[in-house]
């Protein structure tokens, strides 16, 4: 190889390493936005459940941050069985008001913005919101309208992993996972696959280091196509849940629309319902356990 030949095969090389590294810079500058999408926009402008009282609710977190959001409460007197829902990355969560009435019926329903989304305050981040699930599971089973022995955390996509760390280190009685992942950090290493993202990604979301964790029955709803969560990523987080597992797919759903389809709110409803036992205000009776057939 003669001394030309050298130089431009080592010019090439250096080009090539200043751009994976340009490439690795940019991935850790730009972070925060390729995990979080702060939604501001109320998806619904005057949240109402026709099965609940709803109202709104704005609590500080640790630090003092402002997070507001709605408290529903089923119309009947007495405590209720009651959940937690976490959004995805790019959801506010106003929705969950209009939809409660089917998704979690007979039940108080507690579902708040992250930092930076609609109108709480703050900027997203993977302790911040782990720290704040946690304290908004306190102070639901503190409610004076709510059996603290009966409340469940629901989690979608980005919001499973905050979920799952709640259910990891509080005494819930039910978890709802739709379109789960392993990790943040695996969902990283496979988009950008020629680069060591581990060395700079802070918010790692690794869900399936605490799933051993989590003692609560556990339903996982999978979207039939799902170009963000494979569901091979979703499969190594089921082989480590300790707890009875309902792993299902809801037929005609994607990573999209999958919450808002009235399968996945039905699924959702049977599998609370079979760890509850609520009221149906409707009818006036007592609704028992009703438990969802696996996939």
């Amino acid at each position: 190889m003669n001394i030309r030949t050298k130089r431009l095969l080592s010019g090439i090389a250096g080009l090539a390493g200043t751009a994976w590294l340009g490439a690795l810079a940019a991935i850790a500058a730009s972070q925060h936005k390729l995990i979080f999408d702060p939604i501001r926009t109320k998806v619904v402008e005057r949240p109402r459940s026709t099965g609940h009282r709803t109202r709104p609710v704005v609590l500080r977190s640790a630090d003092g941050t402002r997070l507001c959001g709605w408290l529903l409460v089923p119309v009947a007197l007495g405590r209720h069985p009651a959940v937690i829902y976490f959004g995805g990355r790019s959801e506010e969560v106003s929705w969950v008001a209009r939809d409660a009435a089917a998704m979690f019926p007979g039940m108080a329903v507690l579902v708040m913005n992250y930092r930076g989304y609609g109108d709480s305050h703050g900027n997203p981040g993977e302790r911040q919101m782990i720290e704040d699930g946690r304290m908004l599971f306190d102070w639901l089973a503190g409610h004076r309208r709510v059996d603290p022995a009966r409340v469940a955390v629901v989690g979608r996509s980005l919001g499973s992993g905050v979920a799952l760390q709640v259910a990891a280190h509080r005494p819930v009685s039910a978890l709802a996972l739709i379109t789960p992942y392993d990790s943040v950090l695996a969902l990283a290493k496979r988009r950008f696959r020629s680069l060591p993202v581990a060395l700079v990604l802070r918010h790692r979301f690794e869900s399936v280091k605490y799933a051993r964790h989590v003692s609560a029955p556990t339903l996982v709803l999978r979207a039939e196509s799902d170009d963000v969560v494979p569901h091979l990523h979703t499969d190594l987080l089921v082989s480590q849940l300790g707890a009875e597992v309902i792993d299902q797919t809801v037929p005609a759903s994607d990573h999209c629309n999958i919450p808002y389809l009235p399968a996945t709110q039905q699924c959702i409803a049977n599998f609370l319902r079979g760890r509850f036992i609520v009221v149906d205000e409707a009818k006036s009776t007592v609704i028992g356990p009703a438990i969802a057939a696996p996939a």
